[in-house]
């Protein structure tokens, strides 16, 4: 340790913080949002008793859920911009820009996930509660939107801030994009100070730190929800 530089850390710490971690929860925060909607959608798609459109959503997550990330942003950063220009007849391709292409990315990839903890939260739902809100004249919609996708969103907190927490360490494949997220902020300073040890020791130490606290309020939720049960 006689030659590891603490310095480096303290000088980097705003460029890290202002830039790097900033965008990474943006961007989580984010995909997180649309995935969560997207998702619940994708879920009462698979539910629904129309079955092309239940086949159409199953389709779509296993897809999602069969190829590796990596290979879904370079599909999208590279292939949408001339999709888009041929769908609209536009002589060249749309530019899409590397942010909107990762949120794009994010947000529909993590939506697969998300979707199947949304159906198992609304599997988990008693169908008398389903058929009391029909009882009351509700329609469909009007059952799912209150009474039984509230519950199952209280059910599912745990598990869909589990699924944010794998979707916050994900964040750091943009730098495919060439993007500066935390982790690509961190190699930029150690490719520039030749300090790689340091500063991805240092990027390692704040994952787990962000992680670890998010999942032991995982854990304590998790706990609340028991007793409220």
């Amino acid at each position: 340790m006689g030659s590891f530089d603490f310095d480096v850390i303290a000088r980097s710490l705003g460029y890290l913080f202002r830039e790097g971690m900033v965008f990474t929860l943006t961007l989580t925060a984010l995909a997180a949002v649309g995935g969560i909607v997207f998702g619940t959608l994708l879920a009462m798609m698979r539910l629904s008793s129309f079955k092309w459109l239940s086949l159409a959503a199953t389709g779509y997550v296993n897809l999602m859920r069969s190829i590796p990330l990596l290979l879904v942003i370079f599909w999208f950063y590279f292939l949408v911009p001339y999709i888009g220009a041929w769908l609209t007849g536009a002589a060249r391709p749309i530019h899409v820009g590397a942010f909107a292409s990762s949120v794009i990315t994010f947000t529909m990839f993590e939506a697969a996930y998300y979707s199947e903890i949304m159906r198992a939260g609304i599997q988990s739902i008693p169908r008398g509660q389903v058929w009391a809100g029909y009882a009351l004249g509700l329609n469909y919609w009007q059952t799912m939107g209150t009474v039984v996708l509230p519950q199952a969103f209280r059910n599912m907190i745990p598990i869909l801030l589990t699924q944010t927490i794998i979707l916050f360490q994900d964040t750091s494949l943009v730098y495919v994009l060439s993007i500066t997220d935390f982790l690509g902020a961190a190699s930029k300073v150690a490719q520039r100070d030749s300090r790689l040890v340091e500063m991805y020791l240092f990027a390692a130490l704040v994952y787990f730190i962000v992680s670890f606290g998010l999942s032991l309020l995982v854990k304590r939720l998790q706990q609340k929800i028991a007793i409220v049960r």
